[in-house]
């Protein structure tokens, strides 16, 4: 018989909260912590790998160690220096995993970046960080070679599986390399990772993490995930390892505790995943919600055709919302805990379905470890119910340096100020703080918009939507209006084999608005909604809906 949803426990936040004291050392390393201390266990795997095309690998800590020291002198013997930054342009596959290790041994600061950037993207940041050695394969080594012509910092490029002209070969090079290699003492204050940030406007902004950002995650990563680590857990993200949600939210924190991680290098689909988390025995896992929603759309019932073996769910990135949320414990048979956060300080509040009750569509509450709160343009809490933007402390509750906090925007003083007010770092993020202290997401603040006079937050008639058996995703933008300011529009992807035709459309358009109509305010229906093969989205899987209201924008100023 197939175990029903998991019981809501005892509630044992506060005291967990209240109890809660960090413990940061001076000296800290990633990669002391996430490899060499594993090292000698000749069988502790650290990552299994698979590609699309069926090659697998599998990687103990003990090769990890052997990889990034001998990447380590690599990288020394072509004039890295503490401190230089590193692009790391690599998916998810093993020498990523070496390479940062590598990276934090030097004391270099690793800059990783997506595959999917083209020419332009890439030369930014390696223009801005003044990167001086980039790391590639395949995916993205003609880009890279075109941008590195507008790059003089860049001296070198290592290339995998892959040559060029004026490229070192990796294989090559690791195998004529001393594979002992002696580790830099490093501060838990020093940095460690620079990811630049997409932003909603203006050029991108690079976060530069110390090493200590680590262990400012990990209270909520322990805790999303169920109290990991426990006996035989082994861990999955689609998440590209490149970005804050494959970097902090599953690589690295999963080697701290000296655990496996699945990577695959393939195209994600809702029945490769669930065969993927069979075949290696997956325990647990971050999933966005567009992936979740795509897996409760595709494969409904998933435990009638796949030996899972999941105990935990987080995911991230847009409102999980009750829909996807009551599925995982239908379907699953486990709840989904979301969490939130942001590069310059993640993992900061969440669900932990085992320690306490989480609420169908909240995002949760304060990890233990931060001081969180809904705040006014002033900088002061506002009451509960009100929505307001959601700050966290530079300090904990008991006084005490959150070690989450980013350092700085690289080379960007007047923006890394601006993130600030008083001591309350802003999220840019709005939300509403219940009775219970469980916060409510409301939108990005710049994805607010009025209709008609009334404030619209997209989340929560874009969960509406996806309630509807016809609709796999959905998303809610202003679209102008003389009248009434801005009309609500919603643009809806349809659940695969759907059946078309004008006049079906038509009746599908009038059952939606029907549909929402029934279950949120009047003025909230969309009263336009348009059909799309896909909605604009960040490769971490968040919506664009900045596109979806330019494109509004512009039609309606070509349509006066």
């Amino acid at each position: 018989m197939k175990p029903g949803p998991q019981k809501q426990p005892h509630d044992q936040y506060d005291r967990l909260y209240q109890d809660f004291r960090w413990h940061v050392p001076a000296d800290f390393n990633i990669a002391r912590f996430c490899c060499t201390r594993w090292s000698t266990d000749q069988r502790r795997i650290a990552i299994y790998y698979e590609t699309e095309t069926g090659h697998t690998a599998t990687v103990t800590y003990s090769a990890l160690a052997e990889q990034a020291n001998r990447l380590a002198n690599v990288l020394w013997s072509n004039g890295v220096k503490r401190g230089d930054r590193i692009a790391i342009v690599l998916p998810q596959r093993p020498e990523t995993a070496v390479a940062h290790i590598a990276c934090h041994l030097l004391g270099a600061v690793a800059m990783p970046m997506s595959v999917l950037f083209g020419r332009d993207a890439l030369e930014y940041r390696l223009q801005d960080s003044e990167a001086v050695l980039a790391i590639v394969d395949p995916a993205a080594l003609a880009n890279m070679c075109e941008a590195r012509e507008a790059c003089p910092a860049l001296k070198h490029v290592l290339a995998v599986d892959c040559a060029d002209e004026g490229t070192l070969d990796w294989h090559r090079a690791l195998a004529d390399a001393s594979d002992d290699f002696e580790a830099v003492a490093t501060r838990a204050t020093d940095p460690a990772i620079l990811i630049y940030t997409s932003g909603t406007t203006g050029a991108p902004k690079g976060a530069l993490l110390p090493q200590q950002a680590l262990i400012g995650n990990l209270t909520g990563f322990v805790a999303s995930q169920n109290w990991f680590p426990q006996d035989g857990d082994v861990f999955w993200s689609p998440a590209d390892w490149a970005w804050t949600g494959g970097l902090m939210d599953a690589l690295l924190p999963t080697l701290y505790f000296g655990q496996p991680i699945v990577g695959y290098r393939g195209r994600f689909t809702p029945e490769g995943a669930f065969q993927l988390m069979e075949t290696y025995g997956v325990t647990n896992a971050f999933l966005f919600p567009t992936a979740l929603k795509m897996m409760m759309k595709t494969v409904p019932e998933p435990r009638s055709t796949y030996q899972l073996k999941l105990r935990a769910i987080m995911s991230a990135g847009e409102a999980v919302g009750d829909a996807v949320f009551n599925w995982g414990q239908a379907a699953l048979g486990l709840t989904i805990n979301e969490m939130f956060g942001q590069t310059e300080m993640n993992y900061i509040v969440g669900n932990s379905s085992v320690r306490w009750p989480a609420k169908p569509g909240s995002m949760g509450r304060p990890y233990p470890g931060h001081r969180v709160a809904v705040i006014d343009d002033d900088g002061k809490p506002v009451a509960p119910g009100q929505a307001g933007e959601v700050a966290i402390h530079r300090n904990d509750i008991h006084g005490h340096p959150d070690p989450v906090f980013f350092l700085e925007y690289w080379k960007n003083p007047e923006a890394t100020a601006s993130k600030f007010t008083g001591d309350w770092s802003r999220t840019g993020d709005l939300a509403v703080l219940d009775d219970d202290g469980y916060l409510w997401y409301q939108g990005r603040a710049d994805d607010m918009f009025k209709a008609a006079g009334y404030r619209i937050g997209p989340a929560e008639i874009e969960n509406c939507l996806v309630k509807h058996p016809a609709v796999a995703n959905a998303a809610v933008v202003p679209k102008p209006d003389q009248e009434r300011g801005n009309l609500v529009k919603a643009y809806v992807v349809l659940t695969a084999g759907l059946a078309r035709s004008p006049e079906r459309d038509e009746k599908l358009i009038a059952d939606l608005q029907n549909h929402v109509r029934g279950k949120l305010a009047p003025y909230e229906y969309p009263k336009e909604i348009e059909f799309v093969a896909e909605l604009p989205m960040t490769t971490t899987g968040k919506i664009l809906r900045r596109v979806l209201r330019l494109l509004e924008a512009e039609r309606a100023a070509n349509s006066r």
